[in-house]
């Protein structure tokens, strides 16, 4: 059965009160929607992230577009695991862990997988790790899911005290870990035959404790002693960091000034970070338990829109009082906060638009690929996506999407000179846009 396949109160009243139930297996549409939106965002933002750097992965601080995408993907885990029945709830998360070891770079893996650089972590590790932990805490609880909710404006939280300690112990794990962790001077090899630098050893100098910057953090150097790392991924964001090269935040040659640490590498689907990531699927099954207790429309909307709000505002104030930077790569609080927050806005909205509204025909394409998601992550990690889109070109095979979006939309891809100037015009004021928006609220470190 589908992580997706869920015993829910059929609702029979159309302005949403439910006034009868049965015991029904129904799969709700709005998260396969929103699992459908994430994976989409995905393949967009791979693709076209690096063109278009103010939708791709933030250098460090900040948050863009990309950022948004692993903590959707947790969130949405984390609805799953609450509507999920428990007899089958944990018999995929083996396989996502395992399949997650052989999807970095597949183009590269024609005679096997090289084990002195393979990646112990990778984005489906994560999920894996997440939805473990918190699956075997659904579980454990399970009994609560019989109960009626009591009255009470708090009475959902007290049903499921568990899992809220258990987000309360890893946040302070996490955040014990992360600021009382002496990180000490390290050493690395240039590992890259690819690079001029082949083979230099550069030192990093840190003796320090509860810095959040890209050398001397607590989560970088716990994946260099546990990973190895040569285990650890080698294009880490920071490359695009304006320390590192004049081009930021695009790709671009480093300076001859730049800091050592720009050409080392950094895991950012590490070992403390994941464990902070668990916080996402916890806030997720916790949705996941207000659809099932609650038995109204307004009742949920009402719970959930006003919990994303107050996540988002938290993680903003965190941010830029500088208590607590948006930092992806660290899995920050203030990123839970915020990301979360924003995943739980837009579930309402599909919610609103599919279940209230009845306007599911709006969203077949999402849902269709929500139901689909490890076969179109497959596709898309493989690169048959892109080679499929890049198949499309107009009058010269050279004019091909990327072509056309590489730099500026060409004339010569439409036939247009208004068109492709036009689109010139419009990308240009879309970047100008995205430098300011990381001037005010990326900090620097």
């Amino acid at each position: 059965m589908d992580i997706t396949d869920t015993v829910v109160p059929v609702v029979e009243e159309p302005r949403g009160v439910i006034m009868k139930e049965k015991t029904k297996t129904n799969r709700v549409a709005s998260v396969d929607i929103f699992r459908g939106l994430t994976v989409a965002l995905m393949i967009l933002v791979d693709d076209a992230g690096g063109e278009w750097p103010v939708i791709g992965h933030a250098p460090w601080n900040g948050c863009n577009l990309a950022d948004f995408v692993m903590p959707f993907f947790l969130f949405i885990v984390g609805m799953a695991i609450a509507l999920a029945l428990k007899v089958n709830l944990l018999g995929g998360h083996s396989h996502v862990f395992l399949l997650g070891g052989y999807s970095h770079a597949p183009d590269k893996l024609s005679y096997g997988v090289d084990m002195k650089h393979i990646r112990w972590f990778g984005i489906l590790q994560r999920i894996a790790l997440a939805y473990f932990v918190v699956g075997m805490m659904e579980i454990a609880t399970q009994g609560a899911q019989t109960k009626d909710l009591p009255p009470g404006r708090f009475s959902i939280y007290k049903l499921y005290v568990w899992h809220w300690l258990l987000g309360a112990c890893v946040l302070m794990v996490y955040l014990a870990v992360i600021y009382g962790t002496f990180v000490p001077s390290w050493q690395f090899t240039v590992d890259n035959t690819n690079s001029p630098d082949y083979g230099k050893i550069f030192t990093v100098t840190c003796d320090v404790r509860g810095k959040l910057d890209p050398p001397c953090n607590a989560v970088g150097y716990i994946d260099r002693q546990v990973l190895g790392i040569n285990h650890m991924y080698a294009r880490p964001e920071w490359k695009r960091y304006k320390a590192c090269t004049a081009e930021s935040p695009y790709e671009g040659p480093f300076k001859k000034d730049a800091p050592s640490w720009c050409w080392a590498p950094f895991e950012p689907e590490g070992i403390l970070s994941s464990i902070s990531a668990i916080l996402s699927t916890i806030i997720g099954v916790h949705f996941g338990h207000v659809l099932i207790q609650m038995k109204d429309h307004t009742s949920r909307l009402k719970h959930w829109i006003i919990m994303g709000l107050g996540l988002v505002v938290l993680g903003i104030i965190l941010h830029v009082s500088n208590a607590i930077p948006l930092n992806k790569q660290l899995y920050t609080f203030s990123y839970v906060c915020v990301t979360s927050g924003a995943a739980a806005l837009v579930f309402s909205f599909f919610y609103i638009m599919v279940d209230v509204w009845k306007l599911r025909y709006l969203f077949l394409p999402l849902e269709w690929i929500g139901k689909n998601a490890m076969l179109v992550y497959v596709m898309a990690a493989a690169g048959i996506f892109a080679g499929f889109i890049n198949g499309w070109y107009y009058d010269d095979p050279h004019n091909t999407l990327r072509y056309c979006f590489g730099g500026s939309f060409q004339a010569s891809c439409t036939g247009s000179e208004f068109i492709g100037n036009f689109s010139d015009e419009l990308q240009h004021k879309l970047l100008d846009y995205g430098s300011w928006m990381r001037t005010h609220t990326t900090r620097s470190v």
